[in-house]
């Protein structure tokens, strides 16, 4: 059951940050909010880590998997804030949380073998994600700002799938030091530059929402490493029912309207969310 209650926790710590996010990009821009998101997330795992010491499994293997996991969490943030400053939140998540479906396939690929009842359940959620990203585009023209959303959401999940598995390869590693290497890099390789060409944005109203999206991305991570102790792929696929929760919250807050295909996509993910649970529990 772990892999099932990581994989809801990180959906919905990363459907907080994603909500924050949204916003957070079209005060500051997609840069700067990825900037302040990795660097406040290593101002709370850094003292941790340190206290901890180097855990006696971090060998070069182990370490090469933490620098994937941490290059793809930072270029996959990138991106994904880019597409959220350009278009919908609910959209922009529904498409990125392919991520888990990906990262499942990757597991899978990679020797991970799941039961028939545990794979049908998975592709009902598979199914939900799917019906829930595609657009009702009828009688509507397709801007540009929505080509790129789209194409930058899309290259976000590829590149998130990688650094989840990675992720999960290095999950019997303290959680503190799994989730250290993207912060680390984000802070070196966005929050550095910005500062010394003076370009590291932030307002009053975009402060609240950085911390939000830097807090939830950390335990969002916490929440996946710990799942993936038991499996990768369950991990992985529950944790991509943050896309529902992203649309119901872009509705309430943003006024995003959920078109009937979305709704129909959430219900469906929800149903596959629940058999999913119920399989694992009862194995």
């Amino acid at each position: 059951m772990s892999a099932v209650a990581g994989g809801i926790g990180a959906a919905v710590c990363w459907a907080g940050a994603t909500l924050a996010a949204s916003r957070a990009t079209r005060l500051v821009g997609a840069f700067s909010a990825a900037a302040w998101a990795m660097t406040i997330g290593l101002v709370i795992v850094a003292p941790i880590v340190i206290a901890q010491g180097r855990p006696a499994a971090l060998d070069g293997a182990a370490a090469g998997w933490l620098l994937v996991s941490g290059a793809g969490n930072v270029g996959g943030l990138a991106l994904i804030y880019a597409a959220l400053r350009v278009g919908r939140a609910g959209l922009v998540s529904a498409i990125v949380a392919t991520e888990g479906t990906l990262a499942a396939l990757i597991s899978v690929a990679f020797g991970e073998r799941l039961g028939t009842s545990l794979a049908l359940a998975i592709a009902v959620v598979v199914l939900g994600v799917a019906i829930t990203t595609i657009p009702n585009l009828r009688g509507a023209p397709v801007d540009d700002a929505h080509v790129r959303s789209v194409a930058l959401a899309a290259s976000a999940a590829l590149v998130f799938s990688v650094s989840l598995y990675a992720t999960g390869r290095v999950s019997s590693l303290p959680s503190m030091w799994v989730v250290l290497p993207a912060r680390l890099i984000g802070a070196l390789a966005l929050a550095l530059p910005l500062v010394l060409v003076g370009r590291l944005r932030i307002s009053r109203s975009a402060a609240p929402l950085l911390l939000v999206s830097g807090i939830g991305e950390v335990l969002g991570f916490l929440s996946f490493t710990l799942g993936s102790r038991d499996s990768i792929a369950v991990t992985a696929v529950i944790s991509s029912q943050g896309t529902a929760l992203v649309g119901i919250g872009a509705y309430f807050l943003f006024r995003e309207r959920l078109t009937r295909r979305q709704i129909i996509g959430i219900i469906v993910t929800l149903i596959g969310v629940g058999l999913t649970g119920a399989i694992t529990a009862s194995g």
